[in-house]
């Protein structure tokens, strides 16, 4: 016999090693996974979240579930609010949410609320200044969002799922036009919801912050933002909690700069020199030059001319 062939024997007093138990893996994947899996995609549900950015600047997102809500033959109606500090605050105690799941309602009264306000049909929407969330691309992320940009989406999105209603959340990352007091998040919603043709029913809408300008709050800008809207404001107690309005915070008041003038010898506001003249205004928006021409210019037979009437 060969020395390749030959064995040790047994020593019988070593014990022999029992063969290796096999260890059952616990399956992560769950029936509803792998059923989504199998799926069909022409059978599956849509996500009911949708996100986008506009102009690398404002975060929209959209919370849809079944039929989109039908369009009521009268001029619609929205609830708008501020996110933080108005629907919800963090569970932490925190000024700011440590993660996406450091949240809490700010008031149990708030997602039934809400839901009151979709069964009566209003639109209900979120916009919230979010200076802090960065727009720009890491590849270690979801999707390739920032940390940032992921925690808002997941917080965000918990809210919504727990509300289950149709609703749209739209934030401002930059100081631009998006970012409240100015009205561009508002106008990026009207245009998307195609209220820009039927209008708004301003005075039945509502705006609900808690940047009001109140001894404690840290600014006005949501009391702001519905005065450049045009919709009534109301503060989370107001709203929630049928608190009584508190006093503000004395702001600036440009008439307290102008000095007064005796009245009887004011020269009139505007006269025409001659046949033929052009008059240009220039200002911002709701600077008043519309006001000043039907005020002034048209009872002296002055033509106005515009964007808006040239449709250009």
């Amino acid at each position: 016999m060969g020395e390749g062939s030959l064995k040790r024997a047994a020593s019988p007093s070593r014990p022999i090693s029992p063969p290796p138990l096999k260890r059952k893996v616990e399956s992560t994947l769950t029936k509803k996974a792998a059923a989504s899996f199998f799926t069909p995609a022409s059978q599956k549900k849509p996500e009911p979240f949708t996100w986008r950015i506009v102009k690398n600047s404002l975060v929209v997102g959209k919370y849809s579930i079944g039929a989109e809500q039908k369009q009521s033959s009268t001029t619609p109606k929205v609830a708008a609010f501020d996110f933080d500090s108005t629907l919800v605050s963090t569970a932490s105690g925190n000024t700011f949410a440590r993660n996406s799941a450091d949240w809490k309602w700010w008031h149990a009264s708030v997602p039934s609320k809400l839901k009151r306000l979709n069964s009566d049909g209003y639109h209900v929407v979120i916009m919230s200044n979010q200076k802090k969330v960065s727009l720009k691309r890491d590849m270690k992320g979801p999707q390739g969002d920032s940390k940032s940009l992921t925690n808002f989406k997941e917080r965000v999105s918990a809210v919504m799922k727990q509300l289950d209603i149709p609703i749209s959340v739209y934030a401002a990352t930059e100081d631009d036009d998006y970012r409240k007091p100015r009205a561009g998040m508002w106008r990026e919603f009207v245009d998307d919801c195609d209220f820009d043709v039927s209008g708004v029913d301003l005075s039945a809408s509502v705006f609900v912050g808690d940047a009001a300008g109140r001894p404690a709050d840290h600014s006005q800008v949501d009391r702001g933002f519905a005065v450049n809207v045009g919709v009534p404001f109301k503060t989370p107690e107001e709203f929630f909690l049928d608190a009584p309005p508190e006093s503000l915070v004395e702001s600036f008041n440009p008439s307290a700069y102008i000095k007064p003038e005796p009245t009887n010898d004011a020269p009139a506001p505007f006269s025409r020199q001659s046949p033929l003249e052009l008059v240009i205004f220039c200002g911002s928006p709701s600077a008043g030059k519309s006001t000043f021409y039907w005020d002034y210019l048209e009872p002296l037979k002055y033509e106005r001319v515009n964007q808006d009437i040239l449709k250009t």
